[in-house]
């Protein structure tokens, strides 16, 4: 998989770190109960079809990219950069 990097230019996705859904989690409450706190680190969706990620160029720029891809493709539609305050 190749993605689009906007500063860098296309590189291979291992240049980049995955770091998961670009929608963050909400995080429980400290007191909401093991089942709760089970499921936020454990359990994600995995769905197939398109999804936007989060990823790091650890190994180029180190911009954070929103990239939207296919799953079941492998293919990447876009890569956009994330601001900080965004992350």
């Amino acid at each position: 998989m190749r993605i689009d990097c906007p500063l860098c230019g296309t590189r291979d996705r291992r240049e980049f770190y995955y770091s998961g859904h670009a929608t963050a989690l909400a995080r429980p409450a400290p007191d909401a109960g093991a089942q709760v706190w089970d499921d936020y680190l454990h359990n994600r969706e995995n769905p197939a079809g398109v999804t936007e990620d989060l990823w790091h160029h650890e190994f180029g720029c180190g911009a954070w990219l929103a990239v939207r891809r296919d799953t079941v493709s492998h293919a990447v539609l876009s890569a956009r950069l994330v601001k900080g305050d965004q992350l």
